[in-house]
């Protein structure tokens, strides 16, 4: 077995685990999108839930397109041995942080209370995140790792 045979496997697995790990993300995410924002409208009214809404519905499309330029900028770098084209790249990072600050200073025009809501739903990746983490130590753990 040579070397670039070896690597080329290794690049596979870690790439199988990669995407493994960003669809269990990106269910944790809509499973608590989708089980809070009633919990949040009930609970604390009708402009709350909706912000809380908003917010996990913009988490659930940042960190879609967070993985998606991290690809394209490894591909970007893989193709061009190491210079990246930034332009595109960029562009799409900045995006990214342009909606979120245009929908924190529509949601706090309309109602200051209504970030609290937007900042929950926001941060909905970092909840995924932390479960994600506990179940991959879990399984290590479980594993004899």
């Amino acid at each position: 077995m040579n070397v670039e045979s070896v690597t080329q496997s290794q690049a596979e697995s870690a790439e199988a685990f990669y995407s493994r790990i960003f669809r269990r993300l990106m269910l944790l995410m809509v499973i608590f999108a989708v089980a809070l924002t009633p919990v949040a409208w009930t609970r604390f009214g009708t402009r709350i839930g909706l912000s809380f809404a908003a917010g996990s519905l913009i988490a659930l499309l940042n960190f879609y397109w967070l993985a998606l330029t991290i690809r394209a900028a490894g591909k970007k770098a893989e193709e061009s041995g190491g210079r990246s084209g930034r332009a595109g790249v960029m562009l799409r990072f900045f995006f990214r942080y342009l909606l979120i600050a245009l929908a924190a200073y529509v949601i706090f025009n309309s109602s200051a209370e209504s970030l609290y809501g937007l900042f929950a739903g926001l941060s909905l990746p970092v909840v995924a995140i932390l479960i994600e983490a506990v179940l991959e130590v879990y399984s290590a753990l479980r594993a004899g790792i």
